[in-house]
């Protein structure tokens, strides 16, 4: 029983470290995203708005890349305990829209991961101005990035590991 417990309470934990990171990069592609949608303006830092605007967004795209692969992976790894203990009893209570929300997350995360480069390309090729492409890709991502948060956490929280 012990040993069980410990299998159980590594399980989770996994799934928190997978959380955090998540959190972290959905955090990084916000900030960048409304960054690049918003106009930089230096003349005042008095209020948040405008300090958030000055950021220069250039700044996200390494934490970007890297939290991606590491929420990537680590979800890898989680997948072979989502198979048996969550996907499996879902499916036995006929709960399939859950499910296809799951399984939309893991596509679009295969597809955010699969644009890294050219997002990469993108923010490391020396131009300090926002182009529409940096633009796009940085928001796209960030849209790639939320709908497997949510999908996540509503999977979790219909059926978590040790329910």
């Amino acid at each position: 029983m012990d040993d069980l417990f410990s299998i159980q309470a590594g399980w989770t934990a996994l799934l928190i470290m997978h959380g955090l990171l998540a959190v972290a990069l959905i955090g990084a592609l916000t900030h960048q995203a409304c960054a690049c949608l918003t106009r930089a303006t230096r003349q005042s830092t008095s209020d948040f708005i405008t300090r958030f605007k000055t950021i220069p967004a250039q700044r996200y795209s390494t934490a970007v890349v890297i939290l991606w692969v590491l929420c990537f992976v680590l979800g890898g790894i989680i997948y072979s305990e989502y198979r048996i203990s969550v996907r499996m009893p879902m499916e036995q209570q006929a709960y399939f829209k859950t499910l296809g929300a799951f399984e939309l997350k893991e596509h679009l995360s295969v597809i955010g991961l699969g644009m890294l480069p050219a997002y990469w390309w993108a923010w490391r090729s020396g131009q300090l101005q926002i182009t529409p492409l940096k633009k796009g890709l940085t928001v796209l991502l960030a849209v790639l990035a939320w709908y497997p948060f949510l999908a996540g956490h509503v999977v979790n929280n219909v059926r978590g590991f040790s329910a």
